[in-house]
């Protein structure tokens, strides 16, 4: 009988593999885009709260998902940082476990919320004399903690199966943080009910909210064309298209990365779409939601003309 080698007590993240001075100059690029997401959705979030107009059901979860985007990079983004610049790549096996457990949360929680994000602007364009009626502050409320809530109890299972196996062998997580799919290849057991979980979890926070949210903006393109006037349909537009974007980007990536078969280069793939989300995507929503949208951008125009007479 050989030795136990379930219990690892710790990862060695491969990482990009780089020169010592790319790795450099990527450790400032990853560092400014980590700090400008952290002020840009600290900003949205403190818009939100200091300016009563912006106190409705679109920007209580546009809120959340600023939250969500901060966490998700903080999760990933310091370690991947401090291992860019140190050639002792290692983490220990709960805090990976961490990691793995809160990407995958903040990831379901995102999908959910995206979706939940779509209804409102369906409600607001489809059913606009309704619309304080149907988007009450008890549903708004009760739709945000169901979404954390199921965004953490799936990658609560997630956890439960990855903890359940034992490790042996190489101990290299071949990407720049504890991505599930990584860990999961290092296991010496079969993991097959992880892949099936795993694709099962998919479909339910990808497939079954991008589907309802095509079924909502057909509905919402639809009304608008209805509408008389131009500019009638483009502000009813507007209201969409930050959406739309922030859409298409999250939920395009996540399918290629967990939902296409695997192929040879497919791990360098995804360590690059991993970027996206830990990095680009944390600063794109904001600037996306901020450049594209009147109120935010009257918001902050305000909350500067008040520093000024402070």
């Amino acid at each position: 009988m050989g030795v136990n080698q379930s219990w690892v007590t710790e990862f060695i993240l491969v990482g990009f593999q780089l020169s010592a001075e790319k790795e450099v100059l990527l450790f400032w690029i990853f560092s400014l885009l980590y700090v400008f997401s952290l002020l840009a959705n600290g900003i949205i979030l403190g818009l939100i709260y200091l300016d009563p107009r912006l106190h409705t059901p679109m920007y209580f979860f546009l809120s959340h998902l600023a939250v969500i985007d901060m966490s998700y990079a903080s999760n990933s983004v310091p370690k991947m940082l401090a291992n860019l610049v140190n050639h002792k790549r290692t983490i220990s096996f709960v805090p990976c476990i961490m990691q793995t457990f809160l990407y995958l949360a903040f990831a379901h929680t995102e999908c959910l919320i995206l979706m939940v994000m779509s209804y409102d602007r369906y409600v607001a364009i489809c059913h606009p004399l309704q619309y304080t009626v149907i988007m009450s502050w008890r549903l708004c409320v009760v739709l945000t903690v169901t979404s954390w809530s199921c965004g953490f109890l799936l990658a609560l299972v997630h956890a439960i199966l990855l903890l359940r196996l034992p490790f042996c062998g190489s101990q290299e997580v071949n990407h720049v943080f504890c991505e599930i799919l990584s860990v999961l290849k290092l296991a010496c057991a079969d993991i097959w009910i992880n892949h099936v979980v795993l694709l099962a979890a998919s479909v339910f926070v990808l497939v079954g909210p991008l589907c309802l949210m095509l079924i909502s903006y057909m509905h919402i393109l639809c009304a608008i064309l209805k509408i008389q006037s131009k500019e009638g349909r483009m502000k009813a537009f507007s209201t969409c298209s930050s959406h739309l974007c922030v859409v298409g980007l999250f939920f395009g990536i996540a399918m290629v990365v967990y939902m296409v078969p695997d192929s040879n280069d497919q791990e360098e793939k995804e360590k690059m779409l991993s970027l996206f989300y830990s990095l680009l995507n944390p600063v794109l929503n904001p600037l996306i939601y901020s450049l594209r949208n009147a109120q935010v951008k009257g918001a902050f125009h305000r909350a500067l003309q008040k520093m000024r007479f402070v």
